[in-house]
Parts: C-alpha cells; sequence; structure tokens
C-alpha cells in the first residue's frame, strides 16, 4: 500500500517559493515586476524553462535572469504557484484572466496546465467564449497546441461561417485557421463563396498586387498562387457551377494547375467521362434540424446577433425551461433602428422607439466584443412631461396585448361567435375588449332581440365551391401522397394551361405503375418497372419536412443503356413543388436546357441512381434504398430547369414516392 501524502509536500514547496533566502533565479515581467525562483524546479516543471536556462550566463551572484514583458504580474504569480505547489485556484477570477493564463502555460510549456485550462473553457465557460469569439478564434491559431478549443471554435464557424469570412478583420486571420476550416467537408458555405473569400484572403495578404485584375502581369498571378498553395488544394471546384467556373474562378486560372483547369472544363463538356484530377467530395449539409420549404428562419435583420440568438432570447420571453428550435421560433425580429444606420444619439433612441411594445435592446460592447441586451414588454413613451417615471410590467399585460392588437381588433366578428366559444375563448381577454362591446355581447345572448351600440359586421361570406355532381366522377389518381386537386394542376401542366383545369374537367386518368411502399425503394426497381412507358409523373414525398416533389416526363424511360449514361433532348419535361398543408402555392419549373432534359443511366449503376430531371431534381441513394442517406436532391446549379423548387439544395430521403403513367381520356 502507497501513502501519497501531497498536501504537505505542495504546502512545503509553496513555502520555499515565499523563501527569498535561497533563490538563483530572477523571471521579470509586465511593468518590470520581479519574482524569483530556483532553478531546478523551474527546470524540472517546464521545459521552456529547462531551455532557457541552460542558455543564459549567471551574473557575478550566480543569478540569472529572464525578462518575459508580455506576461502580466497576475498570470505570472498563478503560474510560479503552480509550479511550485501545483494548484490553481480559480474562484473570483475572471474569466479573460483564465484565458490568459491557458495562453501563458502553453506559452511556457505546461501542457498539464495547459490542457486543463482548455478542458476548464469548454465546459464552464463556452457563453464567454461565443461573446469573445473573435478573440478567441484568432488566438489560438499561432502554433499553440488548444486542438480541442480549435475544435470548438471551428464547429461554430462551419455552422455560422459569417462570423469568420465576414468579420472586417478576415483578411488578418492567420493561414493555419484559414487551412482548418478549408479541410472541414461540413463548411456551410457555396464553393463558390469559399473560392472568392480564399481569393480576397490572398490577395490582402500582397499589397503590391494592382487593384485592376486586368493590370495583373504573369509575375502577380504567380505571387498568389505561392500565396494560397497551403489553401488551394482543399478547394471542392467540381462542385461550382459552370456559370461561376466561368464568370469567377476563370479570372484567375493562372494559379490553378493547368490539368485542373482542363478537367473543369471536361467535365462540364464530357460529365461522364472521367479525370485525371483528385474530385474532392461535396461540402456536406450538417445533420441538424433545418427550416423546410415553407419554414422561414426568423431573421433578426442583425449584423451582432445570430438565428441561435433570436432562438435563446424568444425562449426567455415566453419563460421556457429550454431553447426554442431554430425552426420553431415563434417570434420575428422586425429592425427598428442600428446605431451604425441612425445614428448614436440617444434622442434618436427615443425618438424611433416611442410607441412601440415588446422590444429587444441588442448592445455590443467596444473592446470585449461582449453582447448585451434587455427585453421590455412595455410600450416606449418618450412624452414625458417632469420626472422620469418607473413602470411595472405586472399591471400591464393586458394593456400590451390591447396596443399590439388595436389594428386588428375592430375587424374581429364578435356577434358570430357562439355563446359557448365567447365565454371559454373570449372573456378570458375581455380586458383587452371596449366595455360597451363586452356588455353589448353579454347583452346579445341574454335579449338577442334588443338594439346594441356596438358596431354588428356581417358575417363572413362561404366561398362557393366547385364541387363535382353525383354522376361525374372525379379523376382518381390511385395515390397516397397527391390529391384531386393535385392531378388537375399537373394536367394543366402538361397542356400547357394558363388556367387550372377543374376537378371534373380533368382530362387525364393517372395510371399507378409503381409505390415505394409496396414495390420497394431499390433505384433498380424504378428502371425496371417504368422501361418501356412513356408519358410519366414521378411523385416524391420528403422524409422530414411533408413537401411533394415531382417530374414530368413525356418520353419513354429506357433501361436497357450499355456503356455511358447518356442526356435525351425534349421541351416538355417540368419539375414541380405541390402545395400541401402550410405549402400555400405549388412551384412549376419548366426544362430550360432541354438537351439535358432527362438523364438516362446505364445499366452498370441503376443499383445507386433513380430517375434523373436534368441535375435539377434526382432520386440517388448508394445503399439502393431511397429512403436512406439523404442523397435524392434538388439543385439547379445547372440551370437544366428554369428555376429551384425547393430554397434548399440540401440532400433528403423520401417517405415513399409513386410513378403514374398519364393516359388521355377517351370520353
Amino acid at each position: 500500500m502507497a501513502f501519497k501524502l501531497f498536501e504537505k509536500l505542495s504546502q512545503n514547496f509553496i513555502e520555499l517559493l515565499n523563501d527569498k533566502s535561497d533563490y538563483n533565479v530572477i523571471v521579470e515581467v509586465e511593468n518590470e515586476k520581479s519574482f524569483t525562483a530556483h532553478s531546478n524546479i523551474l527546470k524540472c516543471r517546464s521545459t521552456y524553462f529547462h531551455k532557457e536556462l541552460e542558455n543564459i550566463i549567471p551574473n557575478e551572484n550566480n543569478i540569472k535572469t529572464i525578462t518575459k514583458p508580455n506576461i502580466s504580474n497576475q498570470i505570472f504569480d498563478i503560474i510560479l504557484k503552480y509550479i511550485y505547489g501545483g494548484i490553481v485556484d480559480l474562484e473570483n477570477v475572471e474569466t479573460r484572466i483564465i484565458f490568459d493564463l491557458m495562453k501563458a502555460a502553453n506559452e511556457f510549456e505546461i501542457e498539464e496546465l495547459a490542457k486543463k485550462l482548455e478542458n476548464y473553457l469548454i465546459e464552464t465557460k463556452s457563453s464567454w467564449l461565443k461573446s469573445h469569439f473573435s478573440l478567441v478564434y484568432r488566438s489560438i491559431f499561432s502554433g499553440n497546441n488548444f486542438k480541442d478549443l480549435e475544435k470548438f471554435c471551428n464547429d461554430i464557424v462551419v455552422k455560422y461561417p459569417n462570423l469568420i469570412f465576414d468579420a472586417e478583420d478576415f483578411t488578418s486571420l492567420q493561414e493555419s485557421a484559414l487551412i482548418s476550416l478549408l479541410k472541414r467537408d461540413d463548411l456551410q458555405l457555396e464553393e463558390i463563396k469559399v473560392w472568392e473569400y480564399i481569393i480576397k484572403w490572398g490577395i490582402s495578404q500582397n499589397s503590391t498586387l494592382p487593384a485592376e485584375l486586368e493590370e495583373w502581369t504573369k509575375e502577380n498571378f504567380t505571387i498568389l498562387k505561392t500565396t494560397l498553395q497551403q489553401c488551394l488544394p482543399f478547394i471542392r471546384y467540381f462542385h461550382i457551377s459552370s456559370t461561376d467556373v466561368w464568370n469567377k474562378v476563370k479570372p484567375y486560372k493562372k494559379i490553378l494547375d493547368k490539368q485542373l483547369w482542363e478537367d473543369l472544363n471536361q467535365r462540364f463538356m464530357v460529365p461522364d467521362q472521367p479525370v485525371k484530377s483528385i474530385i474532392l467530395p461535396p461540402r456536406t449539409t450538417l445533420v441538424q434540424e433545418l427550416p423546410t420549404r415553407t419554414t422561414e428562419l426568423i431573421k433578426p435583420s442583425s449584423t451582432i446577433i445570430t438565428y441561435e440568438h433570436v432562438a435563446e432570447i424568444s425562449s426567455w420571453i415566453d419563460r421556457k425551461s429550454s431553447i426554442y428550435s431554430l425552426t420553431n421560433t415563434p417570434y420575428e425580429f422586425q429592425l427598428l433602428l442600428r446605431g451604425s444606420i441612425n445614428g448614436f444619439a440617444p434622442q434618436t433612441f427615443w425618438d424611433t422607439c416611442h410607441g412601440h411594445v415588446s422590444t429587444v435592446v441588442i448592445i455590443k460592447v467596444k473592446g470585449t466584443e461582449e453582447i448585451l441586451g434587455g427585453y421590455n414588454p412595455l410600450i416606449w413613451d418618450s412624452n414625458i412631461a417632469g420626472n422620469s417615471r418607473w413602470e411595472n410590467t405586472n399591471d400591464k399585460n393586458f394593456t400590451i396585448l390591447k396596443t399590439t392588437l388595436q389594428q386588428c381588433l375592430p375587424f374581429i366578428r364578435y356577434f358570430h361567435i357562439s355563446s359557448t366559444d365567447v365565454w371559454n375563448k373570449v372573456k378570458p381577454y375581455k380586458k383587452i375588449l371596449d366595455k360597451q362591446l363586452w356588455e353589448d355581447l353579454n347583452q346579445r345572448f341574454m335579449v338577442p332581440d334588443q338594439p346594441v351600440k356596438s358596431i354588428i359586421l356581417p358575417p363572413r361570406t362561404t366561398l362557393v365551391q366547385e364541387l363535382p355532381t353525383r354522376t361525374t366522377e372525379l379523376i382518381k389518381p390511385s395515390s397516397t401522397i397527391i390529391t384531386y386537386e393535385h392531378v388537375a394542376e399537373i394536367s394543366s401542366w402538361i397542356d400547357r394551361k394558363s388556367s387550372i383545369y377543374s376537378l371534373t374537367n380533368t382530362p387525364y386518368e393517372f395510371q399507378l405503375l409503381l409505390r415505394g411502399s409496396i414495390n420497394g425503394f431499390a433505384p433498380q426497381t424504378f428502371w425496371d418497372t417504368c422501361h418501356g412507358h412513356v408519358s410519366t409523373v414521378v411523385i416524391i414525398k420528403v422524409k422530414g419536412t411533408e413537401e411533394i416533389l415531382g417530374g414530368y416526363n413525356p418520353l419513354i424511360w429506357d433501361s436497357n443503356i450499355a456503356g455511358n449514361s447518356r442526356w435525351e433532348n425534349t421541351n416538355d419535361s417540368f419539375i414541380f413543388s405541390l402545395k400541401n398543408g402550410n405549402i400555400q402555392n405549388s412551384i412549376l419549373s419548366r426544362v430550360k436546357i432541354s438537351a439535358n432534359a432527362i438523364f438516362y443511366i446505364c445499366k452498370s449503376i441503376q443499383y445507386a441512381n433513380g430517375p434523373y430531371f436534368g441535375n435539377s431534381l434526382y432520386m440517388f441513394s448508394p445503399s439502393s434504398n431511397f429512403t436512406l442517406d439523404n442523397s435524392c436532391a434538388c439543385n439547379n446549379n445547372y440551370g437544366n430547369y428554369e428555376k429551384p423548387i425547393r430554397t434548399t439544395a440540401s440532400g433528403f430521403s423520401i417517405v415513399d414516392y409513386e410513378v403514374f403513367k398519364v393516359i388521355k381520356k377517351t370520353s
């Protein structure tokens, strides 16, 4: 059995530190403050001191002096006590001091302490790290070894790249930091944006480069190529659209390898032929809760706060124990005032915010990057004569709501609400109604024949909808995804009608050929089933969003293609997104480049590839199951169809899909 009696040992060494009679080292820090120490202890505890003391010549009193003017008194005092006693007391120590202490421990090559402090900051001070993000990010990429902190920061940057790439001091970013981001497969930036930022960074490192590209010499391009030689290999060139390659990459093609430029040209002209250059995979979309096509992120219109901040503040407003998700935040933040636009005079605040209720003030502190703020549920009032006054939020909740709804309340048809609903659903909020209106509502139900003083708006009319007669049979789509209205809408698109067919006048029947939930979700099943069929509609239900996407192919599907896959030409194909639930309007996108309308897949890769409508809508699954992988996509980068039918280019899996043969009715 071993007794580990470290406490007394630590105490004795601290006493030795305080004993000034036997030191042989002086360390001078900021403001020429001096600390005394013992060389054997310093060398034993720090490889930095071991190397430094070996190279210093002692003075006539056999004392060696080390100068560290960049280290503060407070920081070195903590470092020295740790070296001697192994104790670091962080109670009541500001987070900025702890951060600087970590950097100092790294500088003195005290790995144990540096690592401990790094983990402590990540685990307990993450909010401070985020609010001081710019300071932290630029501090950890200078030959330092803060790999966990580097990952912590990069995990934030890949989600919100504008924090770094749109920062005013982006061009001063260390090359190592930039490369660490370029290597990330999950960097959430379009690749052409990555290219533009890299060019901007490279040019800024060379102040002698001409401002106008037309004036550049061969030597200028060589300088830029040399500057960016560590960055260029991590650009995903083959995932940039042909338009962007031509307009934005081509002007700088001299900094690229000749083979790469040749391969880029080949890729767009003959996409099925292999190239010699290495093709990096596309950057992945983070697996996180993203808005669906109809779910727009609440936009703060802010240069200070992010979507996450909006969700967090919203949860505080509603007194939630957990933070709202990005797609479920119930509030919009409408910008009223920004100092950098409207000015920083206090009077501007009162003039602008007077009369507004439920506001959030966001403040960015100079010199610290802190983000502070406050929420006021009351109405701002700038017309206060005499003394300023305090306001109580508890007594004015109904006033706030009444003020908010003052333009809406007059248009409610109160007298056409049932007595049960008035009592159960209106009465709890009667304080926001005029007293006369509430009295008249009560009178109306008790003595309905007597006139009231309030204005009674007419009841809302019921729209006369076109319904089928008893003898008219609706065109049955035999579908679990689309409705009769969808069939009418798609039929009108097939015939290029400017208005949608009525339900009883749709000229086509949709005959079911395939349903994934019946026939299976393997891509090969599509080709085996649909081979030889002409005029078909593919219907896709997206997993997690309830979107209904699809495409119409007037041509015959051909699964017997040997050799390379091939493009088919038609002017009549189209892709679409159908209205469904919260999706209010359908989107139609007709073929734009007829030569690339439909892509027929060769036999050797039909196991993974389903129908391709250009590159704008396709079904793909490397695991041969469309319900997995998140590899189906809508990507209109190549412009084969008129416009995108989704707001995001991220991949998706499906819930189900159907293929219908479109048949002209005979009667």
